[in-house]
């Protein structure tokens, strides 16, 4: 789906006619959030959005995944497989599944770590547990009540904000901000941009860290385009972002083309932006994302590859430590 222009400008008038219907649903999911769930017994750890479309969430899940192992831990990831066929429980295998399977994200992530896909969480929960997870790391399912989180990591990007601030679908977000900030244990705001200055500012109000962070490029992909000039397409939340990361690391993009977030793309639509891209002699690149979802001609394109480093990674290994802990120490004294 993609998402409504209006959502990322100033209130218009579709956004006050939606208001009614993004009360209602504010409401439901304001009593969702307040159930509990339960107790997985291991520690969770949640990385979620406070507004649906992407913001960083799964790069944020590879760079804990990465400090967590130097912890000594053994993450499993726990999504619900967003676009996935398959309801799960299933243990993601990238040699037998496909994007249409278990989705993009976990077929990207499972490259990597391992990952379960499972629409009923509680049963992903018994499946991550039976291969041996020394703790669970959930992607996205912050609105979600059925397991309950050690701890809430939000995920914020620096220049989008949360757009009108507005809920479904008036707005971008998934439930009201007070009651999402209340249970938000700590923020990771992406890039320079001072769009969730006032997020960022409740949040160290209430004595939460905020930590800071921002894309790197893989060394790899800028190697493979450095000097060139490409045709960069995308079909994730914010594809101006993924422009703006190439032309930041002095890749030259000559043109751009945007899909819906988690488009599907087919056959023929590969084929016209290859076809432009040789008629004007460019090299056709993807994010890392979209390239798993291609299943055609994926040789000739590049993908780009990026990694999110935190600029206090000291002040995140001492959250994930402290909460861990705590998690540990909760259940052992129950």
């Amino acid at each position: 789906m993609r998402e409504p222009a209006f959502w990322y400008r100033p209130a218009s008038w579709k956004s006050h006619l939606l208001r009614p219907l993004g009360a209602l649903y504010g409401a439901i999911a304001g009593q969702r959030l307040r159930r509990r769930g339960i107790d997985a017994g291991i520690p969770v750890l949640c990385v979620g959005n406070y507004h649906g479309g992407g913001a960083g969430k799964t790069p944020t899940v590879l760079a804990l995944a990465r400090l967590l192992h130097e912890l000594g831990e053994t993450p499993v990831v726990l999504t619900r497989g967003y676009r996935g066929k398959l309801r799960g429980p299933v243990r993601v295998d990238p040699q037998r599944h496909t994007a249409a399977d278990v989705g993009d994200e976990p077929l990207m992530l499972a490259s990597l770590l391992p990952v379960v896909v499972a629409r009923d969480r509680v049963e992903g929960v018994v499946l991550a547990k039976s291969m041996a997870a020394s703790m669970i790391l959930m992607d996205d399912g912050f609105q979600n009540p059925s397991v309950a989180k050690d701890a809430s990591l939000i995920v914020i990007d620096s220049e989008r904000g949360l757009g009108n601030g507005k809920v479904i679908p008036a707005g971008p977000l998934r439930a009201p901000l007070r009651l999402q900030i209340e249970r938000t244990d700590a923020l990771v705001v992406i890039g320079d941009g001072r769009a969730a200055d006032m997020v960022a500012g409740e949040i160290a109000a209430r004595g939460k860290p905020v930590l800071r962070a921002r894309f790197c490029a893989d060394e790899a992909s800028l190697a493979a385009l450095r000097g060139k000039r490409t045709l960069a397409f995308a079909g994730i939340g914010d594809p101006v972002r993924f422009f703006k990361t190439l032309s930041s690391n002095g890749i030259e993009v000559v043109r751009g083309r945007t899909f819906a977030d988690h488009h599907a793309f087919a056959p023929h639509q590969i084929d016209a932006l290859l076809a432009e891209a040789k008629r004007d002699g460019l090299i056709p690149v993807t994010t890392e994302k979209d390239f798993v979802r291609l299943t055609e001609r994926a040789g000739e394109i590049v993908p780009f590859k990026v990694t999110l480093a935190f600029d206090d990674a000291d002040g995140l290994r001492q959250f994930v430590s402290e909460r861990l802990f705590k998690a540990r120490e909760k259940r052992f004294r129950s």
